[in-house]
């Protein structure tokens, strides 16, 4: 397991990072997802520890602070070392009722860190994250709101998630200029059937030294191959596809993604889902690939994906079934540069 900087900071993660989405859920939304009790998640923790993973993300919404519970109680039963983990949780949805219970407002931001930290059973968060961009809080109240929590101790660094380059660089830029702590990674939705990053996000991530966490990497299980050619409703019983739908796929671009990678994963001997993670894990652009699993023998499955090795062929296979059309101003950028090259 190799580990990585997460962006221009000293803090090292590993290339796999065990989300925790899986567990707690019960009825509803979060009971689609998954519904995975305390020996079970002690099961995943103990599995992504014993392959080299040291970095785990989970969220105060997930399964309503329960998917932070159980993950405090998972690290406390297994015995693990705190300086050796990095545990990384997001705030931004509604935590109560009312209009104040949610966002990435001061007040939110620092009483939901005090939560997320009495749930973990933690004195720090190693990465805190803001979930989503908030259009009713200005982007200054939230940098100066999370700044306050590293300068207290409670928060060691900080990230964003859903944000659009542009944001991201107001939000770089605000930092800079009141010397407030910085933004290190950003996570964000990233696959073979889902480059959309690469337009914009990619290259302000590389020329701003930003971190890449990649959430969904199999894209709602739709890159395991199991739902080839299915509608949303024909999709394999035991699939997240089945119930909930999302990220949204072109089914029919994907038809001919999967047919490459198939043919890939037989040459190496591996899974077409181990594929798609190594994909991801030989972009420059990424960090760290999330992978969350309901069972043991799935969360394997994902990390034996590190020892797959891609090359030059396999890669320019892969591009040529997935690249991006050209859309302007990449189109012009790329020829107006042409003299330069």
């Amino acid at each position: 397991m190799r580990m990585r900087p997460l962006g221009r900071s000293g803090l090292f993660v590993s290339e796999l990072c065990l989300g925790t989405m899986t567990f707690g859920g019960s009825d509803g939304f979060w009971g689609q997802i998954g519904r995975l009790g305390q020996d079970e998640a002690d099961g995943l923790l103990k599995t992504a520890l014993d392959a080299g993973i040291n970095f785990i993300d989970t969220a105060n919404v997930y399964a309503g602070g329960m998917s932070e519970r159980i993950l405090g109680q998972a690290l406390k039963n297994l015995g693990v070392p705190r300086g050796e983990v990095v545990i990384a949780t997001k705030v931004l949805g509604p935590m109560g009722e009312g209009p104040n219970a949610r966002g990435a407002s001061r007040g939110h931001i620092l009483s939901q860190c005090k939560a997320s930290l009495a749930r973990l059973g933690l004195d720090h968060i190693d990465l805190y994250q803001i979930h989503g961009f908030d259009p009713a809080t200005p982007i200054s109240e939230t940098l100066e709101a999370l700044d306050t929590l590293v300068r207290h101790g409670h928060v060691r660094y900080l990230g964003l998630s859903n944000w659009a380059a542009w944001q991201v660089m107001k939000a770089v830029g605000i930092a800079e200029m009141r010397r407030l702590a910085p933004i290190v990674s950003l996570q964000a939705y990233y696959t073979l059937v889902g480059r959309d990053l690469e337009r914009e996000i990619a290259p302000m991530l590389a020329a701003e030294g930003i971190g890449l966490m990649v959430w969904s990497p199999l894209a709602g299980g739709y890159l395991s191959g199991k739902y080839d050619g299915k509608s949303p409703g024909e999709a394999a019983a035991d699939g997240r596809r089945d119930t909930f739908d999302f990220p949204p796929v072109d089914r029919v671009r994907g038809a001919g993604t999967l047919d490459a990678m198939r043919g890939i994963a037989g040459a190496k001997g591996c899974s077409v889902a181990q594929v798609a993670l190594a994909w991801l894990l030989h972009r420059d652009v990424v960090t760290s690939v999330i992978v969350g699993a309901k069972r043991v023998g799935q969360l394997q499955d994902n990390i034996g994906a590190t020892r797959v090795q891609l090359d030059a062929d396999d890669l320019a296979r892969l591009d040529a079934a997935t690249r991006l059309p050209p859309e302007y101003p990449g189109w012009m950028l790329e020829r107006q540069g042409a003299y330069r090259t």
